[in-house]
């Protein structure tokens, strides 16, 4: 096998080429108006190695559990405690090459990576896992920078768009049907995040392992022409209306909180190296 850095590099240029490949095909969706801007690759690396990278991650009773009415899905966070190939997959969509092609794909000026890795890192969900529609939190933990992109790589051979577990994107919010990105195996999804961009994963209702690797993109300018700040902000499903009433009021005692302490509050799930 390669030594880590020979690793990062190979699955970065791997990243590279394909991204240049289908930059403009990329670049013309990501723009579709009236929608979520959002774009995805397939075949992004090799298949060999994408399940060598499905095969290092960890059992979930080695992954810290969130679980609760917003989402339930196991996370890794703390990256040296785990196969190393996980480190090296993360870290290779952080090249300056890619976050300065992804840039160009998605019309954005200043785009930097997260050496931290701000509630990203790589997550697996299993039966009965789910992620309710929300927004991402709007900012770094530091509060500098705007999370402005979400970059998700999907790593579960034959997964099927049947067992649920796929991305969901509510273009005209909850009162109209959301549009589906199959979690397909290999398959790398590109996703503004701002103050409307609503998304959810769908419940799984397949006993296997749905892993994804992912990654945020940082800018010190907003991705809607206003300034922003919220907490990641969960609601109901449609049909869920008693979880929506709680859900939204969760979000604002949680913003108002934040906005009073910001920086004083503990912010947990991040890259301690």
């Amino acid at each position: 096998m390669l030594q880590k850095q020979d690793l990062r590099n190979y699955y970065a240029e791997q990243i590279l080429n394909q991204l240049t490949t289908y930059k403009s095909v990329l670049k013309e969706e990501f723009a579709i108006p009236d929608r979520i801007n959002s774009c995805y690759i397939d075949n992004l690396l090799n298949e060999d190695e994408v399940i060598e990278i499905y095969k290092a991650f960890p059992n979930k009773e080695e992954l810290l559990q969130l679980k609760d009415i917003r989402e339930h899905k196991y996370v890794g966070i703390q990256l040296n405690k785990y196969n190393p190939i996980l480190e090296e997959i993360i870290y290779a969509f952080q090249d300056n090459r890619i976050v300065d092609l992804i840039a160009d794909i998605t019309d954005f000026e200043k785009l930097m990576a997260d050496e931290y890795l701000y509630a990203a890192g790589f997550s697996l969900m299993e039966y009965g896992c789910f992620l309710n529609p929300h927004l991402d939190n709007s900012h770094d933990k530091d509060i500098k920078n705007y999370r402005v992109l979400n970059l998700l790589y999907y790593v579960t051979p034959d997964w099927q768009e049947s067992y649920g577990g796929n991305l969901e994107l509510w273009d005209r919010g909850l009162k109209q049907p959301a549009r589906t990105i199959h979690s397909k195996f290999n398959r790398l999804v590109i996703m503004v995040t701002n103050r409307t961009s609503l998304h959810s994963v769908s419940p799984i209702n397949h006993h296997g392992r749905r892993c994804c690797v992912s990654n945020y993109y940082f800018s010190p300018t907003p991705a809607t022409p206003e300034k922003y700040y919220h907490v990641t902000s969960f609601r109901g499903r449609p049909e869920q209306q008693l979880r929506d009433v709680v859900l939204r009021g969760d979000a604002t005692l949680r913003n108002i909180v934040r906005k009073i302490f910001k920086n004083k509050l503990k912010k947990p799930h991040f890259y301690r190296k």
